[in-house]
């Protein structure tokens, strides 16, 4: 056979990959401590944002499906970080809502998430962070629709 396929190390998906998988490793060395995913601490993160947020609206606004929003508020809830409650205009729907709890295990565990962002960026010269970042956040403007699980249009400066 003479097929040869493309080298992995020339495709940008490969290196996105890769990136994230250094992301979440950065992140749960950092928040180890309070034993929070980067879902969950993005899910807890919204819910305090949005008080009363349904999971539907919650899984657009973090960017993933329904069904894993489900079990990570599942997880969150057997923790005691979030509650769950029935909507008053619509018995079928459940709110979301943080705990004191939760609220202090986010507000605890910031500092150390903005160490892992911090760190994620240190290779980068000072002078191309916001560059990286603004280029990301194009990538995913221009790309959102293409997702499984389509996230909030990310507001970009043009």
């Amino acid at each position: 056979m003479d097929f040869r396929p493309a080298e992995l190390e020339n495709f940008p998906g490969y290196f996105i990959r890769r990136l994230q998988q250094i992301a979440v490793a950065v992140f749960m060395e950092e928040a180890q401590p309070w034993g929070v995913t980067p879902v969950q601490f993005a899910a807890l993160s919204a819910v305090i944002r949005q008080p009363g947020v349904d999971q539907r609206s919650l899984a657009r606004l973090i960017g993933f499906d329904f069904s894993t929003t489900g079990s990570v508020i599942d997880r969150l809830q057997a923790r005691g970080l979030v509650e769950r409650r029935g909507s008053p205009k619509d018995r079928r729907v459940r709110l979301l809502y943080a705990t004191s709890e939760g609220e202090r295990l986010l507000k605890d565990a910031e500092p150390a998430v903005l160490r892992a962002q911090k760190r994620m960026l240190d290779p980068l010269p000072e002078d191309r962070r916001a560059q990286f970042m603004e280029m990301l956040t194009f990538l995913i403007h221009e790309n959102n629709e293409l997702a499984r699980a389509p996230g909030p249009i990310v507001a970009r400066e043009e």
